[in-house]
């Protein structure tokens, strides 16, 4: 399926062919733009609407067409524009060996466009052509490479992120847990000959382990504070950024305020989750009232799934539901994994 964005540009360039048609008087040798060449103009324009889901089929379509356009005597003025955008797309998305296959349909087309053209192709029409074209590929490696690169900080971050955590919860709790491990033997090997000995022990177990979940509660008030949920719109923009096809269909619900963030948090990680376990195919995040409920569905495409294994993020996913009155289900389904989370509209919980 197409997505937005490609919709726009699909779009755009259908209107600017037809302003195109307009205002452009290439004249002899070249045919006059009449309703034809406007067709193969509106058709290149079209062929970018599955510019995402499929960057190398689209090169090879717009290249026909450019070499069409010139078989039939037009001039490549409109027509060349799809050609480029395919061509940045190809090289924004995938590594070098199908850059090359998307090079070598690029520079087939070129040389159709060269052979059939009526006009004469010199060294000022070559050299406008080389320039497109490295304009092009080097934009679109540019734009791989910024992408790489804010993956790359972000997976550090993560790493040091969770680097930070470990020393928290070394200093926080790993001394409370040994002497309570130290204690806790010392009472179990007197407890016979000493009773009461092994009592104070206890006694000094309990006092431990509140204090270190005394700790533990404000090192988690401090990592996770009472924060207003994820904004929706930048996580789609920054799955979309890596590349992936993320698509939000969520209605106005009424819920409570804890509820809407348990809702937005649990969107966030399985969306996570489904960019972690799967390298391609579209996200559907689907949040809809039903009777006195809310329902929210988040399914990813993807053949042979395995069965989830209970893992913190779906431990987590499914806390959040029940803390909120509601249930959670998570399990592959026919052509992909699904999330599933009912949670009672305001009033009802």
């Amino acid at each position: 399926m197409p997505t937005r964005s490609d919709v726009w540009l699909a779009a755009g360039l259908v209107v600017a062919s037809f302003f195109a048609a307009l205002v452009a008087d290439s004249g002899p040798p070249y045919r006059p733009l009449d309703g034809i060449g406007l067709a193969f103009a509106v058709a290149s324009a079209l062929c970018l609407l599955w510019r995402t889901t499929a960057p190398l089929p689209v090169t090879a379509a717009t290249g026909v067409v450019v070499v069409a356009n010139a078989v039939v005597g037009y001039p490549p003025t409109v027509v060349q524009w799809p050609a480029w955008i395919s061509v940045f797309t190809v090289f924004a998305t995938y590594g070098w060996a199908k850059r090359t296959v998307g090079a070598a349909l690029t520079l087939a087309s070129l040389a159709g466009y060269v052979v059939f053209d009526r006009g004469e192709v010199g060294a000022p029409e070559l050299f406008s052509v080389a320039m497109c074209f490295l304009i092009s590929v080097a934009a679109g490696d540019a734009a791989r490479t910024r992408r790489a690169y804010a993956t790359a900080s972000q997976a550090r971050l993560m790493v040091e992120e969770r680097a930070r955590l470990a020393r928290e919860l070394h200093d926080a709790l790993g001394h409370a847990v040994n002497v309570m491990v130290m204690q806790a033997g010392v009472g179990r090997r007197v407890f016979d000959d000493d009773p009461a000995f092994a009592q104070e022990a206890l006694g000094h177990i309990e006092t431990v382990g509140r204090d270190a979940l005394g700790e533990l509660d404000r090192l988690l008030r401090v990592m996770h504070p009472d924060d207003p949920p994820p904004d929706l719109a930048e996580l789609t923009s920054q799955v979309r950024a890596a590349g992936r096809d993320l698509r939000m269909n969520t209605a106005e619900v009424d819920l409570a305020p804890a509820a809407a963030r348990a809702v937005h948090r649990i969107i966030q990680e399985a969306v996570t989750n489904a960019l972690r376990h799967t390298d391609s195919g579209r996200i559907d995040v689907g949040l809809a009232r039903v009777g006195d409920t809310v329902v929210l569905e988040v399914a990813n495409e993807g053949r042979n799934l395995p069965t989830p294994t209970p893992g913190r993020g779906l431990v987590n996913m499914r806390e959040r539901a029940r803390l909120e009155g509601g249930s959670f289900e998570a399990g592959p389904v026919d052509g992909g994994f699904r999330v599933r989370a009912t949670l009672p509209v305001r009033g009802n919980a």
